[in-house]
């Protein structure tokens, strides 16, 4: 049985500098109990319990198995396991096949006089830009883009660093606030105390008199960096938050403590959309990073701010008139094939895909004014979202877990693999967008029908796009979307070496899109502008991160000699491979980035240059004989962007499309060029 619940509140960007609360109908689908998911509580404090948790946040790995695995705050990686923490200046190895940072622990964290050597971590606190961590008497702030480890030990204690490296010089200043750490493989750590503290050492450990107080440490990056490391050793963040009250632009702060000003390290897109007069760049202060070169930034509150990206319904440049004959006939049989009664999957992502694909014809069909299929498309998508709606679909359904707070799949509560882990927090934003998007469609074309189904709409919705914290939301802020690093992650609650993961950049900009359109089918200005500022910024970060050009030199030389496009980006690692394919696969590798083809395709592949070189690179491999036919249409389709008779011969040729894909709408593309 359906449930509606009193009030929900959407939280979005406006105009102004006052953030907009706005109420929605809270509707609630049926209750799932689980039986894959794993505890929560074994790692999170019990007040955080009766909140939405996060399900793909960058500190997962913390927080499930047994929470030992490495996670990357940038620039070190660090790892929690036997009442310890682990700090790592990651190595970089590279080939052509994959680049990855290397855990090394540089340096080990602990207390001597530990009670309970065997007791975990505890999460006792989370933010958009880190976590903190308990572990025994020492409480660690773990901000991302921090140069510096921040630890409080929160009782008298004995402190002990160890390295499984050997201690090469050792020496303090005459305060003893401050220690230089050599060790044999090169590295300089400097430890800075609150407070005056003596510290001895042996080969490969040092330990301290009873201390209670702050500690920061940080890897000396460069010689001449030790000052700046100087300057700033006394101020650092115990949290960061990102702001949402300007379109087009996130705000971060930072809440510090300490004096003096906040030093902090941004990446490449931080550096590219940085907008404030208020900060200062270092640009000569610099960490490695598998992202990009990390630089200097003082100042505890940025401005992010990016270009509006248009989000349409039709092609942004229009479909040449002279092509309409050949796009409806292709349109009129695409229609013809819908068949809502004979549904070949129960699956939640090729489910919706079928969704999304006949919502493209109805837009298609407005776009050039054959309106008369529309009605029977209309049908099919009635026929098909509604069942996922009100829960009459017997093959599968939305349920809702309040272990974590979101949604899951029925044939996911019982398998962990079904619907590609849907059901433990995989692919969320790649599922439902493809609902939404057929949503957005059918509530444009039908508002009776969109006003019906709103509160179930908004619920799909606000599972990857709440943004309100705490017990009073039935769903985790952004659940996919990490607000350092602007992009989506894909994984949820499984534990990798390597950190989450997400393979298909174009997916995730298609949820984000989605979302944009139902705003505008609603008229939700909100929503309008909350979806298209993420849209935007998971376009940035697919071209820093995934589009890899010719001259490029993000990667190493290697990697980016052998690959136009990364595979999967993990958090510490670029793969060449996809989950589903090997690495010489090439144009599946291209069309898992290119898939939904959609009007927003064109601004994710706005750079013409880059877009030859990715075909170049990838045409070979269509000489293959099990090259599938959907995979060399999305081939096509960029090939179109600057040899479009050439690609609109080769796409007359096809003998069949994505199965979120059609004639029509390639068509529509390679007219609309």
């Amino acid at each position: 049985m359906l449930v509606f619940n009193s009030l929900a509140f959407y939280v979005a960007p406006t105009s102004t500098n006052t953030t907009n609360h706005r109420k929605l109908d809270r509707f609630t689908f049926p209750k799932s109990r689980s039986t894959v998911l794993p505890d929560p509580s074994s790692f999170f404090s019990p007040n955080l319990i009766t909140s939405p948790l996060p399900t793909n946040s960058f500190f997962q790995n913390l927080v499930i198995e047994n929470g030992d695995q490495p996670e990357y705050i940038h620039p070190y990686l660090i790892k929690s396991s036997h009442s310890s923490l682990s700090i790592s200046y990651p190595s970089i190895f590279s080939n052509t096949s994959f680049t990855q940072q290397i855990f090394t622990p540089d340096l080990n964290i602990s207390v001597l006089n530990n009670p309970n050597p065997n007791q975990t971590h505890i999460v006792s606190s989370f933010s958009d830009l880190g976590v903190t961590l308990d572990l025994q008497y020492m409480r660690f702030f773990l901000i991302r883009g921090s140069p510096y480890l921040t630890c409080q030990v929160l009782k008298r204690a004995l402190l002990s660093i160890s390295t499984v490296h050997k201690i090469r010089a050792f020496g303090s200043n005459t305060s003893k606030n401050k220690y230089k750490i050599n060790l044999d493989n090169g590295q300089t750590w400097i430890m800075y105390s609150s407070s005056p503290v003596s510290l001895t050492h042996d080969a490969s450990t040092i330990t301290s008199e009873n201390f209670r107080g702050v500690i920061r440490i940080a890897l000396l990056s460069k010689t001449d960096s030790e000052s700046v490391l100087d300057r700033f050793s006394s101020c650092y963040p115990v949290s960061g938050h990102a702001l949402f009250r300007e379109s087009f632009s996130v705000r971060y702060r930072w809440k510090k403590k300490g004096l003096g000003d906040l030093l902090m390290l941004a990446n490449p897109l931080h550096i590219r959309l940085l907008d404030d007069s208020s900060i200062k760049v270092l640009n000569d202060f610099r960490y490695k990073s598998i992202d990009g070169e990390l630089v200097g930034v003082v100042g505890s509150s940025w401005v992010l701010k990016t270009d509006p990206v248009s989000v349409t319904w039709h092609s942004i440049k229009g479909v040449q008139r002279g092509s309409y004959p050949e796009i409806i006939d292709a349109l009129v049989q695409d229609v013809k094939g819908l068949n809502s009664s004979n549904m070949a999957t129960n699956s939640s992502y090729f489910y919706g895909k079928l969704v999304a694909r006949a919502a493209r014809l109805a837009l298609i069909a407005e776009e050039v004014d054959h309106v008369d299929v529309i009605p029977k498309i209309k049908k099919y998508l009635k026929d098909t979202i509604e069942p996922w709606l009100d829960g009459t679909f017997a093959g599968n359904s939305f349920l809702y877990d309040k272990s974590w707070g979101g949604l899951i799949t029925k044939q996911g509560s019982t398998d962990r693999t079904a619907d590609f882990g849907f059901g433990i927090y995989n692919d969320h934003h790649f599922h439902i967008g493809y609902y939404l998007y057929g949503i957005a469609v059918l509530a444009k074309t039908d508002p009776i029908w969109g006003r019906k189904y709103k509160p179930q709409a908004y619920s799909l919705m606000l599972d990857f796009m709440t943004l309100r914290r705490g017990p009073n939301s039935m769903y985790t802020r952004l659940r996919c979307f990490d607000l350092w690093k602007l992009h989506s992650w894909a994984s949820g609650l499984t534990e990798f070496e390597t950190g989450r993961n997400q393979e298909s950049t174009s997916e995730a900009v298609n949820a984000y899109y989605s979302v944009a359109l139902m705003g505008l089918a609603y008229e939700d200005p909100h929503l309008v502008a909350f979806g298209s500022l993420l849209t935007t910024m998971e376009i940035h970060a697919a071209q820093t991160w995934w589009h890899v050009k010719e001259d490029d030199t993000l990667y190493g030389a290697d990697f980016t000699r052998a690959n136009r496009v990364v595979g999967i980006v993990w958090a510490i690692k670029r793969d060449s491979v996809l989950w589903f394919a090997p690495a010489e696969f090439k144009e599946i590798r291209l069309g898992i980035q290119v898939l939904p083809l959609l009007p927003i395709t064109e601004i994710l592949f706005s750079d013409v240059e880059y877009v030859k070189q990715l075909v170049d690179w990838s045409l070979p491999s269509l000489k293959r004989k099990d090259v599938g036919e959907g995979w060399k249409g999305f081939v096509y389709a960029l090939e179109g962007i600057y040899e479009k008779e050439v690609a609109l011969k080769k796409i007359r040729n096809l003998k069949g499309h994505d199965d979120g894909n059609s004639l029509s709408n390639m068509l529509w593309w390679i007219f609309s060029r």
